[in-house]
This record gives structure tokens, C-alpha cells and sequence, in this order.
């Protein structure tokens, strides 16, 4: 669907379950993100993803490698759920451990934001991380996007007192995409 130098964004499919949950149950991934997801919690999430496709024609879609065709992970666009970016367009990633530092998350994100202005009407995309979550907000940064110190909030999906709740804001405006 979309295609990088390394990488190749797609539709999930029914074998991607395993892989990801691989993934999304590795408590180094999922340390900013929430608990980690048994067998049925991947699927479901994965039916979901496959539900906005459906309605919205993207997804965080299924990331892989295009040398090996591996399942590393997920990145694309949805319409935001929560806070700040809600009814947005918004752009997200997830990895396995064993393939940070690669640059994959950057090079995945660049594609997705390349279709995002193409394809969308957006003006913007935007982005949401836990406040802790460092590597995500560099990842943002490279990416030419812009922090909304004013934006930052307790996502309310949530629970109160649980230390992932604190999130940021980022954003990058079509028009800035475009001339970088």
C-alpha cells in the first residue's frame, strides 16, 4: 500500500495476530503505552484497526520489512479518539524492541505522513505520547513537527493516577511538510 526505501505499510491480515502480539506483549514496547496485550487483546485491536480502514480508508496498518516481508510493527493515520486530536488526523507507530534505532519508526512515519497529505484533506497531522515517552517525541521532532506545550493533557482513557495518563501534543501543518 505504501512503500519506503525499507519498509512496506499495508492492510492487516489474519496471520499478522501472532507476530504482533509478539510485539504488543513485550513490556519493554508497551512501557509507555499501557499493559501488555495477550492473544485476544492483539486480535480485537487488530479488528479495529481493520474497522477504520473500512470506514476512513487508512489505519495504523501493518508495518513490515520490505527485504524479509517480517511484521515489525504498525504506523499510519487514524482520526484521533482523545483530547487534543480528536477528529484529527493522526499519525502513530508501534515497534518491536529489536528494530529501534534503525530508523525505521522515522522512515514508516515520513511515508505515512507523504500519503496522509496526499490523500487526506487534513491540514494538519498530529500526534499524541506519554510525557515520558522520549524516543516517540524525538521521533516527532525529526519529523519537523512542533510541540503544543498549551495542549499537553491527562488522556481520559486513562485511569486517574496511572503514570501514562500525562500526554503531549505535537503537530506539523501542511504547508511546512511540504516545503521541508
Amino acid at each position: 500500500m505504501i512503500e519506503t526505501v525499507r519498509l512496506a505499510m499495508r492492510s492487516w491480515r489474519d496471520a499478522d495476530v501472532a507476530p504482533f502480539q509478539a510485539i504488543c506483549s513485550d513490556p519493554e514496547v508497551m512501557a509507555t503505552l499501557g499493559p501488555p496485550l495477550d492473544m485476544d487483546a492483539t486480535s480485537a485491536l487488530i479488528d479495529r484497526m481493520r474497522a477504520i480502514e473500512v470506514e476512513h480508508g487508512h489505519s495504523f496498518w501493518a508495518l513490515e520489512r520490505r527485504d524479509d516481508a517480517r511484521l515489525i510493527g504498525w504506523c499510519g493515520i487514524i482520526r484521533g479518539s482523545a483530547g487534543p486530536v480528536e477528529g484529527k488526523a493522526e499519525i502513530g507507530w508501534r515497534l518491536a524492541r529489536e528494530c529501534w534505532g534503525a530508523g525505521y519508526a522515522t522512515e514508516a512515519a515520513r511515508g505515512a505522513m507523504d500519503w496522509a497529505f496526499a490523500h487526506l484533506a487534513d491540514d494538519a497531522v498530529w500526534a499524541i505520547t506519554w510525557r515520558g515517552n522520549v524516543r516517540s517525541q524525538a521521533v516527532m521532532d525529526r519529523l519537523g513537527m512542533r510541540r503544543h506545550t498549551d495542549l499537553d493533557f491527562d488522556h481520559p482513557k486513562i485511569a486517574e493516577g496511572d503514570p501514562l495518563r500525562p500526554h503531549v501534543t505535537y503537530s506539523i501543518a501542511r504547508g511546512a511538510w511540504t516545503a521541508a
